[in-house]
């Protein structure tokens, strides 16, 4: 994206986090949360390529198609697994998003190849807003989820357990809060890459 330097690096560290952490997940014993996890670990790692600063790389000209194909193919993979988990409908959505991103950095005036506009945005701005409304609206929700609720003491001794807690055989790649966490990363991500447009 075209963005100033230190916020892409910020964005190319979460997403590069953010994807390491799903590839993580990919070891998970349940194969939902494997399947998942694929699509957001290539969603992360994407999104943090598309971040770097133009300064240090600037992508060829056929990189942007490539990466519009790529997601396509994700968003109707996505949407065929979207009748088991609403989940898989988030990553439909997500995808798509990174095609837009990527015919709108396909025709931009700084990218290779990219066509010159005379206004100052690349994108449809009805469509960018509805991409910001969505994610941001995830951001919203998903950053809610995180909050612990606050249990009511169960008697006079009754400890108030912490999300995530209790589980001791639970690995990394089965935590639901980190997995929300991640999600909320790239939720604010892609918000963030969506402005720039």
């Amino acid at each position: 994206m075209h963005g100033p330097a230190s916020p892409g690096w910020l964005l190319v560290a979460l997403c590069a986090a953010s994807g390491a952490y799903c590839l993580l997940r990919m070891r998970s014993g349940v194969e939902e949360q494997r399947r998942a996890a694929g699509s957001e670990a290539l969603m992360g790692f994407a999104m943090a390529a598309m971040a770097v600063p133009a300064a240090v790389f600037t992508p060829p000209a056929w990189a942007w198609p490539c990466y519009a194909a790529v997601f396509g193919v994700a968003a109707l993979h996505s949407l065929r697994w979207a009748r088991t988990s609403a989940h898989h409908l988030h990553h439909s959505v997500g995808s798509a998003a990174m095609v837009y991103m990527s015919v709108v950095m396909t025709l931009s005036p700084g990218s290779p190849g990219g066509h010159h506009h005379a206004h100052g945005g690349s994108g449809t701005p009805l469509l960018t807003g509805a991409l910001l409304l969505y994610f941001a609206g995830y951001v919203l929700l998903t950053g809610a989820r995180l909050v612990p609720a606050v249990a009511a003491p169960a008697g006079r001794g009754g400890a108030v357990t912490a999300p995530g807690g209790g589980g001791g055989g639970t690995g990394w790649g089965d935590r639901p809060e980190l997995a929300r966490a991640c999600r909320l990363s790239m939720g604010m991500a892609m918000v963030a890459m969506l402005l720039t447009l």
